[in-house]
């Protein structure tokens, strides 16, 4: 039992490995040998090394004599032998865990919204985040307007018929490329997700514009919706013959009399994915036929409202609404980006991505991170939150709740430098969007952002009980998209939406689904 009490923890071990690695860490003020780019560090002091040695020799292969001279040359430097001990035996990111981002990385904010949407939402083992986080903006208003202290909308809902809406218009795009090499990129491209479970902010646009919404009692998640991947599979599977049957049919008639020649074997094919879906999903709410709500408001009144789902989707912009909300239609928003390989004040789109066929296409406004800021402050002043794209998955830690680009010192452990620019991540795909979610507040420091809180849908046990601190420098290297009203920008930026749309590939990382 003694020996017990005094053994210390796996995490008092990393915290003294850590210290020990930046004990060693080279200081900004020691001298260095600028010809050869580095200082030796040996016992908390500083001498010059002796110069890493190249052969200057071009080899095609890799020499396992050369690798063993490297090898040599690593382990003697005490700070690599330190690190192998620490960094072949636990966990890179708890061994690199920087403690100063953690601890600045507070849940401390001069500018929030008033109401944040409640309960934090979950999206279990599925790719909704983007519906789950234009949901959770949608509520507030809807929160606001029945007085209500929690409340969720049917992400299901939406689920449901984005799946059959993209199969429709999966299967569309495939007999509008029938001429195209079914192994060429852009057919590969098609194949490759026909029904991602990802979606853009004009693709919830269309799905609320044609079916509305429900509230999530009426609709609630089954077991395929939180678990999504088998039915993605089956349906995947499913489109993916229907293609080569289409492609087939496409060949062997006229293309004058091709939609008349596939017109039973599409729709064959789309109730096919109808039964899948809602057999897996359950059926949902006719969009034309009326439903009846009932809740207590945060005062405990019992309340019962008789609608239609795409009658309660109208209720957002209702004049009493838009009040509550500043002024700010939800109907109204659009995407800001930025993407610095593009243009700034410029309009992008991407070919064949989308889900209802012929409904509003996926438009971007591209500017700096600078206007992008600006725009979420003002609509965290205003009371709103703010849809937001990202590449979560970078400088973060979900079990804390940070994301910071000082959260892991890689460059301390390995003694290398990762210098990647933004465009250059997009480039080489080192980087893209990869997850939705809603920023409610920001900290404000003599004008600028120092760190903006998140509203995540990984449920309370990710983060401080469901929400996220980012960084302001997280956001400049790994934010790509923010939800905005068309009010809080220049009347410049207004007007790029205008323009005729410079069209990307569909493989462009900007056609990433969130």
């Amino acid at each position: 039992m003694g020996a017990n009490q005094s053994r210390p923890s796996d995490a008092a071990i990393q915290e003294k490995l850590v210290e020990r690695l930046q004990a060693l860490h080279v200081k900004d003020d020691l001298p260095v040998n600028e010809k050869e780019g580095y200082i030796y560090v040996e016992n908390g002091s500083s001498k010059a090394a002796n110069p890493t040695t190249y052969d200057g020799v071009y080899r095609q292969d890799v020499s396992a004599n050369q690798v063993g001279e490297w090898e040599k040359e690593l382990l003697e430097d005490a700070k690599n032998r330190l690190a192998l001990a620490a960094l072949s035996s636990n966990p890179a990111n708890a061994v690199l865990s920087s403690r100063s981002a953690a601890i600045s990385d507070t849940q401390n904010f001069n500018i929030k919204i008033p109401m944040e949407g409640s309960p934090i939402t979950n999206q279990a083992s599925s790719g909704r985040c983007w519906l789950f986080a234009s949901t959770n903006v949608f509520r507030i208003a809807i929160m606001k307007k029945y007085k209500l202290s929690s409340f969720q909308l049917s992400q299901s809902y939406l689920f449901y018929w984005d799946k059959i809406e993209k199969a429709n218009y999966f299967l569309e795009n495939i007999l509008d490329t029938a001429s195209e090499d079914i192994d060429g990129r852009l057919v590969q491209a098609l194949l490759a997700s026909p029904v991602s479970d990802g979606g853009q902010w004009d693709m919830v646009a269309n799905l609320v514009n044609k079916y509305g919404l429900v509230p999530q009692t009426l609709y609630p998640d089954s077991y395929n919706a939180k678990n999504s991947s088998v039915m993605d599979r089956l349906i995947t599977t499913k489109l993916r013959e229907d293609a080569i049957r289409l492609r087939a049919i496409a060949k062997s008639v006229p293309a004058s009399s091709l939609k008349s020649a596939v017109a039973t074997e599409k729709e064959k094919m789309l109730r096919e994915i109808h039964l899948i879906l809602t057999l897996m999903l359950g059926p949902p709410p006719s969009p034309t036929d009326a439903f009846t709500w009932e809740f207590y408001d945060k005062d405990g009144k019992f309340t019962s409202v008789k609608t239609r789902p795409i009658a309660f989707a109208k209720e957002l912009a209702d004049s009493k609404t838009v009040r509550s909300l500043g002024g700010t239609d939800v109907h109204s928003l659009f995407s800001l980006v930025n993407d610095p390989r593009n243009p700034y004040n410029r309009l992008l789109s991407v070919k064949r991505l989308g889900n209802v066929y012929e409904g509003r296409p996926v438009t971007y406004v591209n500017v700096d991170m600078s206007t992008i800021k600006k725009a979420c402050i003002e609509m965290l002043k205003r009371g709103n939150p703010v849809f937001f794209g990202s590449d979560v998955g970078k400088y973060s830690d979900s079990s804390r709740g940070i994301m910071d680009t000082d959260l892991f010192e890689y460059e301390l452990g390995f003694n290398i430098k990762l210098g990647m620019k933004k465009a250059e991540r997009l480039l080489t795909g080192e980087s893209q969007m990869t997850h939705a979610m809603v920023l409610t507040a920001v900290h404000v420091v003599d004008g600028k952002p120092v760190r903006w809180r998140v509203e995540n849908s990984w449920s309370e046990s990710a983060g401080d009980r469901g929400y996220f601190v980012m960084s302001d420098a997280w956001m400049d290297e790994f934010v790509y998209q923010a939800v905005v009203d068309p009010s809080v920008v220049s009347a410049s930026v207004k007007k790029v939406l205008l323009q005729k749309p410079k069209m990307l590939e569909l493989w462009d990382p900007m056609g990433a689904l969130a």
